[in-house]
């Protein structure tokens, strides 16, 4: 009822508005317990007993303000970020697009986020409440050596999360997507493990849905090779469906019910994948 009455207010603010006004909200809300698991939902991955398969995705709470109020709309996790080691405000406004009649999103956010220290100050001003907290790492968009900065990421968040996403599938991020490839990929989760050390903090690699099934096969077996814990499927896609609205053209990333295939074959391989909703990338 609340979402049904306040929707028309808010969607007459663009949506990046409308998104902040919601944070501050929820900043003011107290924390919440996660829902009680259930036998029929209840999962468990690389160790952590989901109490349910639906979690919050990154790209909602980017700088970890109300992770723990996220608990009470029902999400079995929640996910923060994407951080990098640095700030940065990410690509320019507009960046944020409603396709309302298509029931989707187009996000060119560009990693836009506090950056690590204001997130771990968040993150440590919260340890002790209740309920499964990841954080998902990635690079500064004009940084010298992007591999350095996942490690940096890396030791600077296994103390704090409960499982580390290590996001090389952005599209708004220019050549993210390229350390996919078979050799960038083994080199990059070599330093990510590396720089775990003797942290026991799960590692997911969280991929792109438009991949060929060669590129599948390749990272589904250096993930089997390097021992990762889990693949999740997968962040927005570059690709465009037939769409109603007056956005489709816009670019970034593109949120909506399409993309199955690549969970099949994944699921197919016999490897864990991780289910993801509500993020705008």
């Amino acid at each position: 009822m609340l979402f049904s009455l306040a929707r028309p207010a808010l969607f007459l603010l663009d949506g990046e508005d409308a998104h902040r006004l919601t944070i501050a909200g929820l900043r003011l809300m107290p924390a919440s317990s996660p829902p009680r698991s259930d036998p029929v939902l209840a999962m468990r991955v690389a160790g952590i007993d989901f109490p349910t398969p639906v979690g919050l995705a990154p790209g909602f709470d980017k700088n970890a303000e109300a992770p723990h109020a996220m608990f009470g709309f029902g999400f079995g996790f929640v996910e923060i970020g994407t951080v990098t080691p640095l700030p940065q405000a990410g690509n320019p406004r507009p960046r944020l697009f409603r396709l309302a009649e298509d029931r989707a999103v187009i996000n060119r956010m560009g990693f836009n986020n506090d950056g690590a220290d204001a997130v771990v100050a968040r993150l440590k001003a919260g340890q002790g409440r209740k309920g499964i907290i990841g954080v998902n790492i990635g690079a500064n968009k004009d940084s010298a050596d992007r591999i350095a900065d996942y490690a940096v990421m890396t030791r600077t968040m296994a103390p704090l999360a409960r499982y580390l996403t290590v996001n090389i599938s952005s599209p708004n991020t220019p050549g993210l997507r390229a350390l996919q490839d078979a050799g960038a990929l083994a080199a990059l989760l070599d330093a990510v493990i590396e720089a775990r050390g003797t942290n026991t903090c799960p590692v997911f690699l969280k991929l792109a849905p438009d991949l060929e099934a060669a590129d599948i096969d390749d990272i589904t077996r250096i993930a089997i090779d390097k021992a990762l814990d889990a693949l999740i499927v997968s962040n927005t896609t570059i690709s465009r469906p037939a769409l109603r609205s007056r956005h489709a053209g816009e670019a970034g990333g593109l949120s909506a019910r399409i993309n199955r295939g690549l969970k099949t074959l994944l699921q197919r391989d016999g490897f864990a994948t991780l289910a993801e909703a509500v993020g705008t990338g």
